[in-house]
């Protein structure tokens, strides 16, 4: 792999590689995201996300060469940055100096993300996030569906964007595995129907079911944004609503919690 020596800020390529730090619109557009940091790239070329290209200081290479070795087999191409470069691609005070920007994952036909492993078997049960924008909620989610082996996840509405950079560092890698799909309300609706599993939503009210009672093995379970909960127009066309039992003086749970006791139901 040869690699290009780069020691001009103002390098085509480097611009080019810092705006995907900045707008959720450049990575869309690009179907590019920028991982930061030794561990995070080394993870992504080990979950074979597609990556293409590779940026890194001298120094890095010499502290961190078994992670970036890995990297440097399978990107596309390399680069060796000085150091006054590194703060250009990072979105942390003190960068180490590796970074890499990956490709976003490819969706299947129907819908559904294709996995780094070629997961090709029948959904069984969706994790449906609406709204929610907060990144740290969002990275603990991808976080528990990984470690709860929650294949399919849905974005409707408002979310953040799961490559932003703070999203990636609080998933702990996960991202590059469980890669959630974003799409509209009606397109998740249809697609359950359409593989006969039904869709709950976690609500407060009187005649939403207690979750410990409910089979959501075979089930999609909406999360609705910590201020608002789930919109009106997905209430009405739910299939059912289910509630997590709590103390009577707590109004909500946050966003991640809820979701990770979700899960955590869906495997039983």
């Amino acid at each position: 792999m040869p690699i290009e020596k780069i020691t001009s800020r103002k390098s085509s390529v480097v611009k080019n590689a810092a705006a995907l730090l900045q707008k959720a619109e450049n990575r869309s557009e690009a179907g590019l995201f920028m991982a930061e940091g030794a561990r995070l790239c080394a993870d992504a070329a080990r979950s074979q996300t597609e990556i293409a290209a590779c940026f890194f200081t001298e120094n890095a290479a010499k502290k961190y060469k078994d992670y970036l070795d890995p990297v440097l087999k399978q990107t596309e191409h390399a680069y060796c940055i000085e150091e006054h470069i590194a703060p250009m691609l990072s979105d942390t005070k003190n960068p180490q100096g590796i970074f890499c920007v990956c490709r976003m994952p490819k969706r299947r036909a129907d819908g559904l993300p294709v996995s780094a492993e070629s997961d090709t078997r029948p959904c069984r049960h969706v994790l449906v996030m609406e709204n929610i924008q907060d990144p740290s909620n969002m990275g603990n989610v991808l976080r528990t569906a990984e470690a709860l082996g929650v294949r399919h996840l849905a974005l409707v509405g408002a979310c953040c964007d799961v490559y932003a950079p703070k999203v990636l560092r609080g998933s702990m890698g996960a991202v590059f595995r469980t890669q959630p799909v974003k799409a509209d309300w009606a397109e998740v609706k249809a697609a359950c129907g359409v593989a006969g599993i039904p869709v709950a939503v976690t609500a407060l009210s009187q005649r939403a079911k207690d979750l410990r009672n409910a089979d959501l093995r075979r089930m999609a379970v909406v999360i609705g944004s910590e201020g608002q909960g789930v919109r009106r127009e997905i209430l009405e066309s739910a299939d059912g609503e289910l509630i997590i039992p709590m103390n009577k003086r707590c109004e909500s749970l946050n966003a991640a919690v809820a979701a990770a006791i979700v899960m955590w139901q869906m495997k039983q």
